[in-house]
């Protein structure tokens, strides 16, 4: 995988990135494939709508966002990123893109879950 900038693929993926992170769920959704696959922590999303409401779910607990680093190869992307919540702003987050035809037709989403769960209190 070699770093790339002006990738066809690179640049769609940062404006999905970006529209989703910004709460734009519509926008970020017209750069996904209908028949769209996730597979994230806790089981696969497939299809728009439940990828959809993944993000959609997510997306308004997001306070802000610190970019690490995107790679292109063609139509693969990776992005590591690490987006800040009420609870943390340190628990990395790195996701897989492929895509055909210009849209985003499998993502593979990493990051801790525990991470991003409220703080347990004992």
């Amino acid at each position: 995988m070699t770093q790339t900038t002006g990738s066809t693929s690179l640049d769609t993926v940062r404006e999905y990135h970006r529209a989703w992170t910004g709460g734009d769920i519509d926008q970020a959704m017209t750069l996904v494939a209908d028949d769209v696959v996730c597979h994230a922590p806790g089981g696969d999303l497939v299809g728009k709508a439940a990828y959809r409401g993944f993000l959609a779910g997510f997306a308004p607990k997001l306070i802000g966002l610190s970019d690490a680093v995107s790679f292109a190869d063609d139509d693969r992307v990776a992005l590591f990123y690490y987006p800040h919540t009420a609870v943390t702003t340190t628990a990395p987050a790195a996701e897989y893109f492929t895509l055909r035809e210009g849209v985003i037709t499998e993502s593979v989403l990493v990051f801790d879950r525990l991470s991003f769960a409220p703080p347990q209190h004992q």
